[in-house]
């Protein structure tokens, strides 16, 4: 389901890998969700509980939380681990894009 998500996606997929149990996760989901007032409509915001979906939290390789996944054309094509602020966030993703990584 996570890998078609993606795959299906016509603009850039930028997804947020927590658990409810971590603390710099829950600190940074209002700066996630205020990074998607940023980012969207020309990209797409998700999040991935790994507690819930440790199959894919394993497929993907995520060693530590948070930890966010960017996506364009189905492929990941930057990750970056720790808490960020909103502005970190829309920063960093748009640096990404913009590089064409």
């Amino acid at each position: 389901m996570f890998e078609k998500q993606i795959a299906r996606s016509e603009v850039p997929v930028l997804v947020d890998v927590w658990a409810p149990w971590c603390g710099p996760c829950k600190m940074m989901a209002p700066h996630f969700a205020e990074a998607a007032k940023v980012l969207e409509p020309s990209m797409r915001l998700m999040k991935l509980n790994s507690e819930d979906h440790p199959d894919v939290a394993g497929r993907l390789g995520i060693r530590g939380i948070p930890t966010m996944l960017l996506y364009r054309d189905g492929r990941e094509i930057a990750r970056v681990s720790g808490a960020m602020s909103a502005r970190q966030i829309v920063d960093w993703a748009n640096t990404q894009m913009a590089q064409g990584a």
